[in-house]
């Protein structure tokens, strides 16, 4: 008994710490019957960290990562979530307290990360789309990584060139080249259609960073005026 006891025990440890933990709310239960606010909502309402948003797919290549920016409400979210997902892509929408400076959310984000990768060898590739605030914790974590493995970073109308409260009060310095075995892509709004920037006298959008990839993008899509919260589902449609 005391070696059936022990046995098990053994099993038990190995297979729980080879095994990340599922969120509450599943790429699955992002169905079209629901109203994206409601959906949008249930992503807001995970808990702070990183949230896998399927079960553990063998076939994946890399970890494909949502980061959120500041006050969202979730539900510009769900189509690009839905868009960007196939089998080769495991999943993941990272909650973090986006009313305070971002220095140790990208910090946090980074080690759950090498927590993964550690646990999945056979990954290849991460990758992280930031929204907005969002995007300065991406640029962030780009210009702190040192994995081997592989990162592409998507920055989608944020403000990287920085503003007075975030220089000041978060002591932001905007990342100014690609580091190796690293690629961004951003993606600006236009100016004067994106209401998050449009009454600022300069697009803070608008900065250069060696060895990047800058695409504006157009002024409709599917008929509604392109501002800051299609944008993201723009870039799922064109990107991926």
């Amino acid at each position: 008994m005391k070696k059936f006891s022990y046995l098990f025990f053994v099993f038990f440890l190995a297979t729980s710490c080879s095994k990340e933990p599922q969120s509450n709310v599943q790429l699955q239960d992002l169905v079209d019957n629901i109203s994206v606010q409601k959906l949008g909502q249930r992503l807001i309402d995970l808990p702070f960290g990183l949230n896998k948003l399927e079960t553990t797919l063998e076939e994946a290549e890399e970890i494909f990562i949502g980061i959120h920016g500041g006050s969202s409400e979730g539900y510009e979210w769900v189509y690009p979530l839905k868009t960007i997902n196939t089998k080769k892509k495991e999943m993941y929408f990272y909650r973090w307290p986006d009313s305070s400076c971002f220095q140790d959310s990208a910090k946090q984000l980074m080690l759950s990360i090498d927590s993964i990768l550690k646990l999945r060898p056979a990954l290849t590739k991460v990758t992280l789309i930031g929204h907005s605030y969002g995007g300065i914790l991406v640029s962030h974590a780009l210009k702190n990584w040192s994995n081997k493995t592989p990162i592409e970073a998507h920055i989608v109308a944020s403000p990287l060139l920085g503003t007075t409260m975030l220089n000041n009060l978060c002591n932001y310095s905007p990342i100014t080249k690609i580091n190796a075995n690293s690629t961004l892509f951003e993606w600006r709004t236009q100016h004067q259609l994106d209401s998050a920037y449009k009454d600022s006298p300069v697009n803070p959008q608008n900065i250069e960073i060696f060895g990047s990839s800058v695409t504006v993008l157009p002024d409709t899509y599917k008929g509604n005026r392109l501002g800051h919260n299609w944008s993201i589902s723009w870039v799922a449609d064109e990107a991926f």
